[in-house]
C-alpha cells in the first residue's frame, strides 16, 4: 500500500514539474504583436501627417490625453486614449473604409 501510494505520489510531482515547465516556457516566448492588418512605418504614416488633412484617413493618437498627447503628437492626429476609446467611438471616421492609423506608447 505505501509503495503505491509513493508511486501516485511521485507521478503526481512528474506531473506537476512537467505542466510547470510547459507553462514557463510559454511564457518565455516572444508575444506576437501583428494582430492587426498591418503595422505601418514612418512613410506610411506621413503620407496622413500633413495639413490640410487629408480626406480618407485619420490618425488616432490613443497615448493618456494630460501626459503624453498634450506633450507632442503626429500633426492632423486626433486624441482617442485606450482608457476612454469605448466613450469616444463616436470621432472615428463614419467610413468604413476609409485608413485609420493608431499609435501609442508601445508595449511596457
Amino acid at each position: 500500500m505505501q509503495k503505491k501510494l509513493l508511486w501516485t505520489t511521485m507521478l503526481l510531482i512528474f506531473a506537476f514539474t512537467a505542466m510547470a515547465g510547459i507553462a514557463m516556457a510559454d511564457a518565455g516566448k516572444k508575444p506576437k504583436y501583428k494582430e492587426f492588418h498591418s503595422i505601418v512605418d514612418y512613410k506610411f504614416v506621413a503620407k496622413y501627417a500633413k495639413m490640410p488633412k487629408p480626406k480618407g484617413a485619420m490618425i488616432v493618437d490613443s497615448r493618456p490625453y494630460k501626459t503624453k498627447f498634450v506633450d507632442g503628437y503626429i500633426p492632423t492626429a486626433v486624441s482617442i486614449p485606450t482608457s476612454q476609446f469605448d466613450k469616444m467611438l463616436d470621432k472615428l471616421p463614419a467610413n468604413k473604409n476609409d485608413v485609420v492609423v493608431f499609435y501609442c506608447g508601445g508595449f511596457h
